[in-house]
């Protein structure tokens, strides 16, 4: 089935359970998150390819995330400041542009992650992260709850914080193995 999503691309990504505080300034953008808070046009967050072809869309990675707008402001600068969180995963199939430069994607959800690693796999980066939340306040202040003992939730927020190529944050979410990904982030982090 096909649902159709404004895509907002950025050089960061946001995952399920993922927080994220962005400046809305562009009109296309603008109309996005309206239309998104009325409930007309659902939106997405898509890693950047920094070598694709912008003209045909090629610059957008096919795997984004659903998000929904928690929280918004009017922000010191005069720009629109927006938290959103990330739901559900999508694979873009078809990606047009509205007349105004806004990028709409035929989008099919993916399936969940299901996790089958130990809790005590992740102790390490449940730590070093925990650390990380209170070291800096803007990332702490996202999450009113975290799910500190939850390894999925864990693993995705490193994910989300390494400065690793989008093609590799890509390909390691595309596989949906968890083991691969806890691999990954352990030599990483430790």
């Amino acid at each position: 089935m096909n649902n159709q999503l404004a895509l907002f691309p950025l050089s960061a990504h946001i995952l399920t359970g993922g927080k994220m505080s962005l400046r809305i300034f562009e009109p296309r953008y603008l109309r996005m998150v309206k239309e998104a808070c009325a409930g007309n046009l659902a939106f997405g967050i898509c890693m950047i390819n920094p070598h694709g072809d912008k003209d045909s869309n090629q610059h957008i990675y096919p795997m984004g995330t659903h998000v929904r707008v928690t929280d918004f402001d009017m922000l010191d600068d005069g720009l629109l400041g927006i938290t959103v969180e990330g739901l559900d995963y999508f694979w873009i199939d078809s990606i047009s542009t509205d007349p105004d430069g806004l990028r709409v994607g035929q989008c099919r959800w993916l399936e969940a992650w299901q996790y089958d690693v130990p809790v005590e796999s992740i102790v390490p980066m449940k730590q070093k992260l925990k650390q990380i939340f209170d070291q800096f306040p803007d990332v702490r202040n996202l999450y009113q709850q975290p799910h500190f003992e939850d390894p999925l939730w864990v693993m995705f927020r490193w994910l989300e914080l390494v400065p690793v190529e989008a093609s590799l944050k890509q390909e390691l979410l595309h596989q949906k193995d968890c083991r691969k990904v806890l691999n990954f982030l352990t030599q990483l982090v430790n």
